[in-house]
């Protein structure tokens, strides 16, 4: 998590031979509204955001940690998605879970993974603002492998070999080297990349995909610096995709020219007092080609597009109960009109402002 939000102090239960377990949790519900929908009853939502328990053992050889429940992952500049099909469509009621084999500073994970790539989470309570951004819509976001963390005085490293965008095809490799320069300034360096050639997803039937088989072939790269003293934390990064060329993905009425992605984000929140906070993050994408050139589209509005999106998060926090909001501005570039997909019931429209209330308890 990387606040302003936190668990609350865990609720700690015998498990016989696991020792103590510890038990904590969200609910929380929100409401979104905006213009320029996509489709009629796009204009505003109101629903569960987060119904999850969270059973943990942090201590000892083997550990373990199970998330389970209802949840929603809204994204600035995509349509609102209900929770219900949310929950059954992308990653089912556990969404994250894993053994933990522990020894000294070095560390196996196996199961349901976290990705390493970006610096965004994918659940709302995880992050500064509510919805998720540009760059985070090109991430991987939960899969399921194996990975192993080590630290070796200010490093730390991770390597995981997974199923990238939950696509049951264990051929993608992930990784991420951080360096802490001192108490305050870290820099990390993340890639990851498909191994093989990955078309299809498996899924509930009826399911809508956890993703196109341009992302879930690409290589990504991200440069990240987190500068944390007090009560700021400030974190820019930069983030590179490419996806390669292959004719293939005409078999799913794409276009078999690969194209890349040039994106950039800052995320920063500080701490008032009285439990308020306030987190802002502007953020740029563009996309290779053009119309004329017809590379792949790799962020849904059309090819050679670019996208600017900014969002402001103010949030109060008073015991477990919280209270915050997303206003969200994002505006398309390089648009053509009849070509690119845009914002609106026609397609038109290069602007999409939301506002987003999201409140509940850390328990």
């Amino acid at each position: 998590m990387s606040g302003p939000l936190a668990t609350g102090i865990p609720h700690e239960l015998p498990a016989g031979p696991f020792g103590k377990i510890e038990i904590t949790g969200v609910l929380s519900g929100i409401g979104l509204f905006g213009n320029n929908p996509v489709f009629h009853g796009d204009e505003g939502h109101v629903d569960i955001s987060n119904a999850q328990i969270f059973i943990q053992k942090t201590s000892g050889v083997f550990q373990f940690y199970l998330q389970g429940g209802a949840y929603n992952v809204p994204v600035v500049g995509v349509p609102f998605a209900k929770t219900g099909p949310t929950t059954t469509g992308l990653f089912g009621p556990f969404p994250v879970g894993y053994v933990k084999l522990v020894k000294g500073n070095f560390n196996i994970e196996i199961g349901a993974l976290p990705t390493l790539v970006g610096d965004e989470y994918t659940f709302t309570f995880e992050n500064m603002n509510v919805e998720r951004g540009l760059l985070w819509n090109q991430e991987q976001a939960v899969s399921r492998g194996i990975q192993l963390n080590d630290t070796y005085k200010k490093l730390t490293l991770a390597f995981s070999w997974n199923d990238n965008f939950y696509s049951d095809r264990y051929t993608t490799l992930s990784g991420s080297l951080a360096y802490a320069v001192n108490a305050a300034n870290t820099i990390t360096f993340v890639g990851a990349g498909n191994a093989g050639n990955t078309y299809v997803r498996t899924g509930p039937a009826n399911s809508f995909p956890v993703t196109l088989p341009y992302q879930n072939n690409e290589q990504v790269y991200n440069l990240i610096y987190t500068y944390t003293k007090g009560n700021l934390i400030i974190s820019p990064y930069y983030q590179y995709t490419v996806v390669k060329s292959d004719p293939i993905y005409s078999s799913f009425l794409l276009s078999p020219t690969g194209a890349h992605t040039n994106g950039g984000a800052l995320l920063a929140n500080y701490n008032f007092k009285h439990g308020f906070s306030l987190a802002v993050r502007p953020e740029y994408i563009k996309s290779s080609g053009s119309v004329a050139t017809g590379e792949a589209n790799l962020l849904g509005y059309g090819s050679g597009t670019g996208a600017f999106a900014f969002t402001v998060t103010p949030t109060w926090v008073k015991d477990a109960f919280f209270l915050r909001g997303d206003v969200s501005i994002v505006h398309l570039t390089n648009f053509v009109a009849g070509s690119s997909i845009g914002f609106g019931i026609n397609g038109t429209s290069t602007n999409q402002t939301r506002g987003v209330i999201e409140a509940g308890f850390m328990f």
